[in-house]
């Protein structure tokens, strides 16, 4: 793809999201598309919200579990930008028309406290650079097609990626916790919509570890001369399957001891 197309490409995806009228799939427009293009139209959405006023706050790292890696036919993760205006309350209730296709995961939250970055981040510095974790709900949304009506095909991680890796919100639950209080394999939770048990997971379902997918996401980002900075918000990736959360959607997220997360559909 040519930087105009890579232009192009965020111009139809931020126009989607602002109409809420899904695009046709890029890797079927752009058969010829790679990872670089997909991360290259991301930066495009970012550079552009940056001009609107929007200010970075953390980023999300997805695909973390294998059931998700053999679906999309990939072995890593992938990553995307939260935003300040992706942020909702604990409890609170997202506008009716605020997403085109909501769902949820669960997953814990990583608050920094100091930078963190480099192509040799470790396991130690991940831990040492963290304030706090807590438990999380992200919000996903769809501003390309999930499957394209006429040949059937559906999307790829080329898709997924240049639409910022699908983020469209984050919840943060009130507990607060050293990153040490816990084994963040361990940590799971009930996720109930409409108060009927849907999923279920433990952390361990993220690379294995939370902690790790973090030292993914800093390492990644050292080869775009990118770093994580202080007070930004980690989202380390979902251990459990999207729930789909249609208007009037309640979605109540238990992880036990370590703490809740609301968040309702109007």
């Amino acid at each position: 793809m040519t930087p105009a197309e890579h232009a192009k490409a965020a111009a139809d995806l931020l126009d989607a999201e602002r109409s809420g009228n899904q695009i046709g799939l890029l890797s079927l427009r752009h058969p010829e598309m790679g990872m670089d293009d997909a991360y290259e139209v991301q930066n495009a959405i970012y550079r552009a919200k940056l001009a609107e006023g929007r200010s970075v706050v953390g980023w999300k790292i997805g695909l973390t579990s294998k059931a998700m890696q053999y679906a999309l036919n990939i072995d890593i993760p992938d990553s995307g930008i939260l935003f300040d205006d992706m942020i909702f309350d604990n409890g609170a209730t997202v506008p009716a028309d605020r997403f085109i296709q909501p769902r949820i995961e669960a997953e814990i939250a990583f608050v920094t406290k100091s930078p963190l970055g480099g192509d040799n981040v470790s396991r130690e510095d991940v831990i040492a650079a963290t304030d706090y974790v807590a438990p999380a709900i992200e919000i996903l949304d769809t501003r390309i097609q999930r499957v394209d009506p006429e040949t059937g095909k559906t999307r790829t991680v080329f898709d997924t990626i240049s639409d910022n890796a699908a983020n469209a919100g984050i919840v943060l639950g009130a507990a607060r916790h050293k990153i040490d209080a816990a084994d963040l394999r361990w940590v799971g939770a009930l996720t109930f919509r409409n108060g009927e048990i849907e999923e279920t997971g433990l952390g361990a379902g993220v690379l294995n570890d939370p902690i790790e997918s973090v030292v993914w996401l800093a390492r990644r980002m050292a080869t775009y001369g990118q770093s994580i900075e202080p007070g930004q918000i980690i989202l380390s990736g979902s251990f459990i399957r999207p729930v789909e959360c249609p208007s009037g959607t309640e979605i109540h997220a238990d992880f036990g001891a370590f703490g809740s997360v609301d968040i309702r559909f109007a």
